[in-house]
């Protein structure tokens, strides 16, 4: 669920869009209201709303400067300006700004409720990157490990080289390297904390948290993409580590 702060100096501008809004519709489940924008500004501080629509010309600050000031604080913020033609340019700044979209006045019910759910997928696309970044890190960090013989960077060319390869096993692994099954497993242990066989699971499966989150791919093609021969298999492996299914996964993350 979201929350919205509407700004605008104009009462019945507010009152329309509480009243033609469907925020059910939207996932909004709390709307915040100021009449100017130093009120706005302490509202914000105290509540970090998800959403903003704020009017241009206000009293005190007007709404470009308050939302500039908002962005600084929480860059992932998502704001509309509400403007008028004669202040058509401002609106023009407040994109250059970083502002993510404006409405004309005088607005509509379609108006508003486009704007917002333009914003919504504006802060779904910043939420899935947010987490691609989180998941992409934890890999990068589960390879960062001291190894003074060399074989860590050849080992994580041929994980990442491998990931779709159905056939990829520690046996396969200490053929390419040139090493016994026993003393690579036992390298592997001390490199990666954990053992092939699970390392390799884990791997996987938060690589297909990546291609989820990031692509529109079937369940059965993420499958494929990250080494698993049986979509059933995949499926029912991925709800058992995250207690939750590849698709609802999506959704999830994506509501």
């Amino acid at each position: 669920m979201y929350t919205l702060l509407v700004v605008d100096d104009e009462a019945i501008i507010i009152k329309g869009i509480r009243s033609f809004v469907n925020f059910e519709e939207l996932s909004i489940s709390t709307v915040f209201e100021a009449s100017n924008g130093e009120t706005a500004l302490e509202i914000f501080k105290k509540h970090s709303p998800d959403l903003i629509l704020a009017d241009i010309n206000m009293p005190k600050m007007n709404g470009l400067d308050f939302a500039i000031a908002a962005k600084a604080l929480k860059p992932d913020v998502k704001i509309a300006i509400i403007t008028g033609y004669d202040y058509f340019d401002y609106a023009v700044t407040a994109l250059k700004a970083g502002i993510d979209d404006y409405v004309l006045k005088p607005v509509s019910k379609k108006d508003i409720q486009e704007t917002l759910k333009n914003l919504i997928e504006k802060l779904q696309a910043t939420q899935s990157q947010h987490e691609i970044s989180k998941l992409v890190e934890g890999i990068l960090n589960d390879t960062k490990v001291h190894d003074d013989t060399g074989y860590k960077a050849k080992i994580q060319k041929e994980i990442d080289r491998n990931i779709a390869n159905v056939d990829f096993s520690l046996s396969y692994l200490a053929k390419q390297l040139a090493l016994s099954n026993s003393y690579l497993s036992s390298l592997f242990k001390s490199l990666y904390g954990k053992n092939f066989q699970d390392y390799m699971l884990s791997t996987r499966l938060d690589r297909a948290k990546i291609f989820l989150l990031s692509t529109d791919m079937k369940v059965y093609e993420v499958a494929a993409a990250v080494g698993f021969d049986d979509p059933n298999y995949f499926s029912a492996t991925f709800k058992r580590k995250f207690d939750i299914s590849p698709n609802q996964f999506r959704e999830k993350m994506r509501e």
